[in-house]
């Protein structure tokens, strides 16, 4: 499935869609409720003698925040449930509290505070249902006091844990510590604007957020997306089949989306059936490129990976790639010359794919080269005549190979970015389909603005750019945006600092390569790709410490990312 990505006037509609249609929003209480607490009796089990602390607000969600701990006092006679209240309600789930004999506080009764910070103090779990998607920035009034002492207390408690003077971490010592302080925020932390990611000064700090029906999202814009902590989705049971429900066309990925779209493979296939790829990427300066986009594709599965470099960089990385062939292209002093494309058109109709950019430096001649290989024409071939390539002509007489030549499905990155944004009206160049894969500062240069002003706006962007220049465009970076000409847009869930080092996005477009090769149409294939860079990225970053993983790191983890989403 894919996770929905909503605005809050769509999650509204599907609300009152489902209402209209017999699912009630008390029904929809309930079932938020029931996740609420299913989760947090998960968390409750390593604490003996659990005490919890629900901040309720007036609304829907502190409703939510009441059914969650009814269900958790009866389904988890041990825990200790205590609720406090903005204010006072008149709804039959405070009632059902009061005769439940919990603990209840009101905002009224506690003008210093006093009782909120010890309820804070002595929780191992804070549930905040205090504001959910309609929270109003800024925060003001007795709920600014509440959030601004509940963050106090938090910080103090996790301020409290006994400092550990370990000379060698190898061997440390075993230095008991107090007991860890959890805080689950319902649907968002309070606080927080679930369309723009802006966030109050006092807004709670979730260590993890469950929330309903779809993604909100401004939970993947930041800052809000630092305080979100965990993002888990939980299904009420509205069904999906309501017309507010399918209005929603923003998507996020998710694993058993990126299973059900991973290429077919079978006992019986071979090389030629997992399709060919070459890379033209590589120079003196910029020799580890290619061999990471060519380790990529291999393990994404790809049957066969030729690299087009120059010799120099032939030369070293032989050794090094023992599954790669390698093509090896003319140059002009390591960097790829324009004299280059007569070696490239004799091979390329066997490719199933072709990755340009990575390390490919910018000097003119291989810019040349670039501008003349997309204007290989597609064309059928006239009599006598064939059309190779920017300013390549020939007379009947010419001798022509049979068939005429054309672009395999094309991916651009790196280096290849920044020479086309020097070209005058490049997207009228590539052919339809093609996967660019800039990161904010490429896609600044290739807009003509500044990184700041990609950063302002990417999702917007990525939308109208991959129109306007009819391509599928990767906008990297924490959240990666992909977006079609035909108005898909998908958003990789990861935000995964081990990946901001050199070489991973040869990684990426190296992944793109393999699955397009392997069949898959341009938009799935930058989809699947990302969803295995960014998991791969993150178990490195899981498994090493974040600080010191490289790209080779992720290249051998892909296979760990691949093996996730098939379990």
């Amino acid at each position: 499935m894919l996770i929905r990505l909503a605005t809050i006037e769509q999650i509204r509609a599907i609300e009152a869609d489902a209402d209209a249609n017999g699912y009630s929003y008390t029904d929809m209480m309930d079932s938020a409720g029931r996740a609420i607490a299913d989760r947090s009796i998960q968390i409750l089990k390593k604490f003996e003698k659990p005490r919890l602390t629900i901040i309720i607000g007036k609304g829907n969600n502190g409703g939510d925040g009441l059914v969650a701990g009814l269900y958790i006092a009866q389904d988890h006679p041990d825990a200790d449930v205590r609720f406090y209240l903005l204010a006072e309600r008149d709804d039959e789930y405070i009632k059902t509290v009061r005769e439940a004999g919990l603990f209840i506080a009101l905002e009224a009764d506690d003008k210093d505070k006093r009782v909120l910070r010890n309820m804070i103090a002595s929780s191992d779990l804070v549930i905040d249902a205090l504001f959910g998607i309609g929270a109003r920035l800024p925060i003001k009034g007795e709920a600014q006091k509440i959030l601004r002492n509940v963050n106090r207390e938090i910080n103090a408690r996790r301020d409290a844990q006994p400092e550990k003077l370990i000379i060698n971490p190898a061997k440390p010592a075993q230095i008991p510590s107090a007991s860890s302080l959890y805080v689950l925020a319902v649907d968002c932390p309070s606080g927080m604007n679930c369309d723009t990611g802006e966030v109050d000064n006092d807004t709670i700090p979730a260590d993890e957020t469950i929330t309903f029906i779809s993604a909100k999202k401004g939970q993947f814009l930041y800052p809000a997306a630092n305080y979100v902590g965990e993002l888990t989705v939980a299904d009420i049971g509205i069904s999906k089949q309501l017309n507010a429900v399918k209005a929603v066309t923003d998507m996020v990925i998710d694993s058993s989306w990126a299973k059900k779209h991973l290429p077919n493979r079978g006992n019986n296939g071979h090389k030629g059936t997992y399709g060919r790829v070459l890379v033209i990427a590589g120079s003196t300066n910029y020799i580890g490129a290619p061999a990471l986009s060519a380790e990529a594709a291999y393990r994404s599965g790809a049957g066969l990976v030729t690299i087009g470099t120059p010799i120099s960089v032939v030369m070293a990385l032989a050794g090094k790639l023992s599954e790669a062939t390698w093509m090896m292209l003319p140059h002009d002093m390591g960097v790829i010359s324009e004299g280059a494309l007569s070696t490239v058109l004799k091979d390329l109709n066997k490719m199933k794919s072709l990755l340009v950019g990575p390390g490919l430096g910018s000097e003119k001649t291989t810019g040349d080269f670039l501008k003349q290989l997309l204007t290989v024409s597609n064309e059928e071939k006239k009599p006598g005549k064939r059309r190779l390539g920017f300013g390549t002509s020939t007379d009947d007489t010419t001798e022509t190979d049979d068939e005429a030549v054309s672009l395999p499905p094309l991916i651009i990155d790196a280096d290849g970015l920044n020479l086309l944004a020097e070209m005058d009206k490049w997207w009228d160049l590539l052919p339809e389909n093609t996967v660019l894969t800039p990161h904010p500062g490429e896609m600044g240069r290739l807009c003509g603005i500044s990184t700041a002003d990609v950063q302002e706006n990417r999702w917007q962007l990525a939308r109208e750019k991959a129109k306007e220049w009819n391509i599928i465009l990767v906008l990297k970076g924490a959240y990666t945006a992909i977006a079609s000409p035909n108005d898909e847009f998908m958003l990789l869930p990861f935000a995964v600092d081990a990946l901001a080092t050199a070489g991973t996005g040869d990684i990426l477009a190296g992944l793109i390569a393999g699955y397009l090769a392997q069949g898959l149409p341009a938009f799935e294939a930058a989809c699947i790709a990302g969803y295995v860079h960014g998991l791969a990225g993150q178990i490195a970053g899981e498994t090493k410490s974040s600080r010191s993983v490289i790209a080779s790191d992720v290249l051998s983890y892909i296979g760990d990312a691949l093996q996730a989403i098939e379990s």
